[in-house]
């Protein structure tokens, strides 16, 4: 019996599906869908898909009070952006418990109603620490030349100190 309590608690998933919906939109307006993380960070996987040739929108990531700056056309931040088109897709991963919205912008297309399919998903099991980049070749040769040479002059400096107490 306890080997089949393990089975499901390693078969149990940290993904959660959130969203998986068609929302129209009319010709240059947006609509939203909250997306409340104030307890644990994840990681946000959304993807959109316009079908047909009807229909150019964008999906953007933005805390709550970026969506009351973006609803009074005042300057605003975004988390994450896709570009204007019939699909597209982003993964932003969430580091601040608070409440988010994703925002289906369909503005650039004055003429037709868009029907969007939006996909949502939260993925809790992430390691939320920073993520790990490297830097570029040029760089990295840059700071082996520099720690090569602050090396040899500690060591040049501490020969001489040494050199000149051992002739006396």
């Amino acid at each position: 019996m306890t080997a089949f309590a393990c089975i499901l608690l390693l078969a149990a998933s940290t993904s959660v599906d959130l969203v998986d919906e068609v929302y129209h939109i009319p010709a240059a307006q947006w609509k939203y869908v909250e997306i409340n993380l104030r307890q644990q960070p994840a990681i946000v996987s959304a993807a959109f898909d316009v079908p047909g040739k009807a229909g150019q929108v964008r999906l953007a990531l933005m805390t709550r009070a970026d969506l009351e700056h973006f609803r009074n056309d005042l300057a605003h931040g975004v988390l994450a952006l896709t570009p204007v088109g019939s699909s597209g897709h982003f993964n932003f991963q969430v580091r601040e418990p608070a409440d988010y919205v994703l925002v289906l912008d369909n503005r650039a297309d004055t003429a037709h109603e868009a029907a969007v399919h939006l996909r949502v998903a939260l993925d809790f099991g992430q390691p939320t620490g920073p993520v790990v980049t490297q830097i570029s070749p040029r760089r990295q040769l840059t700071v082996i030349l520099l720690s090569f040479a602050f090396f040899f002059g500690v060591v040049t400096y501490s020969a001489r100190k040494l050199l000149r107490h051992a002739r006396k």
